[in-house]
């Protein structure tokens, strides 16, 4: 049962941001500007979540040896993201969308929206590449204690990650990335579940032996 919780808990986030993704409009022009608006202040919150999937696992306090700083690393890169990427949602989103929507009607738009695209994409890149440094963080952390029941899950989750770096939640790339996070997840979940100590490679210790 505790699994089956922490696997919603983890899943929860990018499953909402998939849907999102569907409704997305694909680009950004008068027409859409009120959706663009309202869908980016309505994610607002729920983009930081996405590290939830990494917090879960990681949910213990850190001892003073090359774990615990893999565990203070990923919390970093975990709030580094929520950061940057929250920044690129209230730019590129809510102040683009807004000022489009209230632009007058014979205005060019590529000069309006253009510079807070520019400041928005480089504020997503700087929170999507600390994600990924996020992950593997993590996984240096899970491995002495899981071993390889960690690796699928970290695979998926880098591969999500660098998709994640330009593909935002567009369909159709955007919403796979997603739906990848959220394999990517449930994987790292049930490889840290009910799983005793171990050594580097996964076997019982030479205490857990004896």
């Amino acid at each position: 049962m505790l699994t089956l919780r922490n696997t919603a808990l983890v899943t929860a986030a990018p499953l909402v941001l998939a849907v999102a993704g569907i409704s997305h409009p694909h680009g950004l022009s008068r027409a859409t500007a009120s959706d663009w608006t309202q869908l980016h202040i309505a994610l607002l919150p729920v983009f930081p979540l996405l590290t939830v999937g990494l917090l879960v696992p990681l949910w213990h306090r850190p001892r003073r040896s090359l774990v615990g700083f893999a565990t203070v690393v990923a919390w970093a890169g975990a709030f580094a993201y929520a950061a940057f990427y929250t920044g690129l949602d209230a730019v590129a989103g809510i102040a683009a969308g807004t000022a489009v929507e209230h632009v007058g009607p014979t205005a060019i738009l590529g000069p309006v929206k253009r510079p807070l695209y520019d400041t928005g994409e480089v504020l997503g890149q700087v929170g999507a590449y600390a994600l990924i440094g996020a992950i593997a963080a993590t996984a240096l952390a899970l491995f002495p204690k899981h071993g390889v029941r960690i690796l699928p899950g970290t695979v998926v989750l880098l591969a999500a990650g660098w998709s994640f770096v330009d593909s935002h939640i567009f369909w159709p790339r955007g919403v796979w990335t997603m739906l990848g996070f959220a394999l990517g997840f449930a994987l790292l979940t049930w490889g840290t579940a009910d799983s005793g100590p171990t050594g580097t490679g996964g076997t019982p210790s030479r205490r857990q032996r004896s």
